[in-house]
C-alpha cells in the first residue's frame, strides 16, 4: 500500500488530536520552501533563546496547533511548545492560544510556516462551525469534499473535524463514487454499479443522481448512499419522500450559508460543502515575541 493510501486510511479516523508523525512530512516540505533564514542567522547567535506567544486577532475556532508545534520541533528539537487551549475550541480576539520556547533563530525561522498552517486550519474550522450551527436541530451532518489544496488534504480535513464537520472520502481510493461522467460513459447507473460489484471490492458505493428518473434507477441498485446533485429544496424534498429512508441521501452543489438551512430542512442525511476548504479565509493570528 502506498503512502498516500496509508494517509487516507488514517485520515478516515481523524480526531481532534493528531500524531506528529502524520504531519511532519507536510511541515518538512513547507520548511524546505523557506529555509535557511539568512536574516535571522545573520543577526542572532544559535545559542540565543526566546519565547513567543500565538495571539488571536479575530474570533473563531482554533485548529492546527499540532502543525505549529511540529514546525518548531523540526527546526529546533529542543523547543518547548505549550498549548493553552485545545483545537476545536471557540476563541476570541486577544486570546493567547499557545506559547513556544526555542532558539531565537528557530522562532523567527518557523514563524510564517507555523502561522500558515494555523491560520488556514483555523479558517476552515471556523467556516465549518458556521455551517454546523446553521443546520443545528435537523438530521443533516456537514461533510467536506476533495476540493482541498494539493498536498494539504490532511490539514484541511483535520480542520473540518475540529470545526465539528465530517470527512467525506479522503481520496479516490476509499469509496466508490459514481458521478455523471462515469454514468454517461458506462451507459447507465445500473451498468456502472454492476461493473463495480463485479470487482469484488468491499468499499461502500455512492451514486450521484441529477433528477428523479436517475434516483429511481439508483434505488434499484441498492447503493450505500445516493448523492443528489444541484437540486432545489423542492426537488430534494421530493427525493427524500420518494426514497422513504431506504438509502441515506446527501445534497451537494452550490450550497451556501444562506441556503443550507433550507436544504437541511428537506430531511437529507448529509450535506457536502466544497466551500469549507476551497474558498476559506485564513483566521487572523500573530506570533509575538515575549519581552518579559
Amino acid at each position: 500500500m502506498n503512502s498516500i493510501m496509508q494517509n487516507g486510511l488514517h485520515a478516515a479516523r481523524i480526531s481532534a488530536r493528531m500524531d506528529r508523525h502524520d504531519i511532519a512530512p507536510l511541515v518538512r516540505r513547507a520548511l524546505e520552501e523557506d529555509l535557511p533564514d539568512i536574516t535571522s542567522e545573520a543577526i542572532f547567535e544559535p545559542t540565543d533563546r526566546g519565547r513567543a506567544r500565538f495571539l488571536m486577532k479575530a474570533d473563531g475556532i482554533i485548529a492546527g496547533l499540532a502543525f505549529a508545534e511540529t514546525t518548531f520541533a523540526l527546526i529546533d528539537p529542543s523547543s518547548v511548545f505549550t498549548t493553552l487551549i485545545e483545537d476545536g475550541t471557540e476563541v476570541h480576539r486577544g486570546d493567547i492560544v499557545a506559547e513556544v520556547e526555542s532558539s531565537v533563530i528557530g522562532l523567527l525561522s518557523g514563524e510564517r510556516t507555523a502561522l500558515n498552517f494555523l491560520q488556514r486550519a483555523s479558517g476552515i474550522a471556523t467556516t465549518t462551525r458556521r455551517y454546523v450551527d446553521a443546520v443545528r436541530g435537523t438530521r443533516a451532518k456537514i461533510y467536506d469534499t476533495r476540493k482541498t489544496v494539493p498536498g494539504l488534504r490532511l490539514l484541511d480535513k483535520y480542520a473540518v473535524v475540529a470545526g465539528g464537520g465530517e470527512n467525506h472520502r479522503y481520496g479516490l481510493h476509499d469509496m466508490f463514487l459514481v458521478k455523471n461522467n462515469h454514468i454517461d460513459r458506462a451507459g447507465s447507473i445500473t451498468a456502472a454499479v454492476a461493473r463495480i460489484r463485479a470487482t469484488g471490492k468491499t468499499e461502500k458505493i455512492m451514486v450521484e443522481v441529477r433528477d428523479r428518473r436517475e434516483l429511481d434507477e439508483a434505488l434499484t441498485t441498492s447503493p450505500d448512499y445516493i448523492l443528489l446533485d444541484n437540486m432545489s429544496p423542492d426537488e430534494l424534498l421530493a427525493c427524500v419522500g420518494r426514497t422513504a429512508g431506504r438509502v441515506p441521501l446527501e445534497a451537494s452543489g452550490g450550497i451556501t450559508l444562506d441556503t443550507i438551512r433550507a436544504v437541511a430542512e428537506t430531511g437529507v442525511d448529509r450535506i457536502s460543502v466544497g466551500a469549507l476548504t476551497h474558498s476559506v479565509t485564513a483566521l487572523d493570528i500573530s506570533l509575538r515575541m515575549a519581552t518579559d
